[in-house]
């Protein structure tokens, strides 16, 4: 499988298995934005010291407030900076409350209550954890890229892009894949919606629409196919079958989990799909284990370097 997306040189990241106990536990630090701000530093910097996020130069001289500067690149920074977590206007506390909620699947809505919080603001967020689920995903480089429209979300290291518009030829086609208790979700390269369309009324392959999700039969290796289509797909003449695609027929317990939750994801996007499939990767591969510390870590990475 591919490499991830080259991490900074300096970056230390910690990995899921090293991270540091809470007393306490997560939930602890919620009301305490105090304790929650320490909690999100020490992942940003598990050794201590501070280092600039352009360069990786460990000499950093403090400035009021919070501010930072690099003593070799003369970058003014903030601790967060260049960081999914820098991507949303939430405190320390109420990101700890949202990767919470997110963990336990509430919807925008219900979020956006309890954290008394604009739609936009717990919108953004969201995405933040999941551009930050996706980049350590090993695919990750493929992923955030022209190849899927991802790459025009990231305007440097800020969420500020936007979608661009994607027709039959341009929309990407992902491939399951399950090796044992794992699930892998990859980007099938050279297929678009148009050569499913195209095997599908020349060699047959099966093709199973449910809204603007279509998937396939089993091919090669991959369990299925599928993507995430719009209104100008010509979803007319896909053909109706008698007998169920291999996914649907053994059961399968991944297609299960994620179909499921697909529904509840109201108005997915071609271009956002990547977002959610490998947030159902990352769900299913850590399904026994406590999520909300990982989930922290991820957002307090810096945002790799796409170009």
């Amino acid at each position: 499988m591919p490499a991830s997306l080259p991490a900074h040189k300096n970056m230390h990241f910690i990995p899921p298995t090293c991270l540091p106990d809470i007393p306490g536990g997560f939930a602890a630090l919620i009301d305490d934005d105090k304790r929650a701000h320490e909690y999100l530093l020490g992942l940003t910097w598990p050794t201590g010291d501070p280092f600039c996020p352009r360069c990786g130069h460990r000499k950093v001289y403090t400035l009021s407030g919070e501010r930072l500067r690099c003593a070799k690149c003369k970058y003014t920074f903030q601790p967060f900076s260049g960081r999914w977590i820098n991507n949303g206007a939430l405190t320390p506390s109420e990101w700890l409350s949202l990767i919470s909620l997110f963990v336990e699947e509430c919807s925008v809505h219900q979020m956006k209550k309890k954290l008394n919080l604009s739609y936009n603001t717990v919108y953004k967020a969201l995405t933040a954890i999941r551009f930050a689920i996706l980049a350590h995903a090993m695919d990750a480089r493929q992923l955030i890229s022209p190849a899927t429209g991802l790459d025009s979300y990231l305007k440097g290291n800020r969420l500020t892009g936007g979608p661009r518009e994607m027709h039959m030829d341009t929309i990407p086609v992902y491939g399951i894949l399950r090796r044992e208790n794992l699930v892998f979700i990859d980007l099938v390269p050279g297929f678009q919606a148009e050569t499913l369309f195209h095997f599908h009324m020349n060699f047959h392959l099966k093709l199973i629409r449910t809204g603007n999700l279509v998937y396939t039969d089993r091919y090669k290796d991959y369990d299925a196919l599928m993507f995430c289509g719009n209104d100008s797909l010509p979803y007319e003449i896909i053909r109706r079958y008698d007998e169920p695609p291999h996914i649907d027929a053994v059961n399968d317990e991944f297609w299960d989990y994620a179909q499921t939750r697909i529904k509840r994801f109201r108005g997915i996007s071609c271009q956002r799909f990547p977002l959610y499939l490998k947030e159902l990767e990352f769900r299913f591969n850590n399904r026994d284990k406590s999520i909300e510390e990982i989930i922290a870590a991820y957002l307090c990475a810096l945002v790799p370097v796409t170009e």
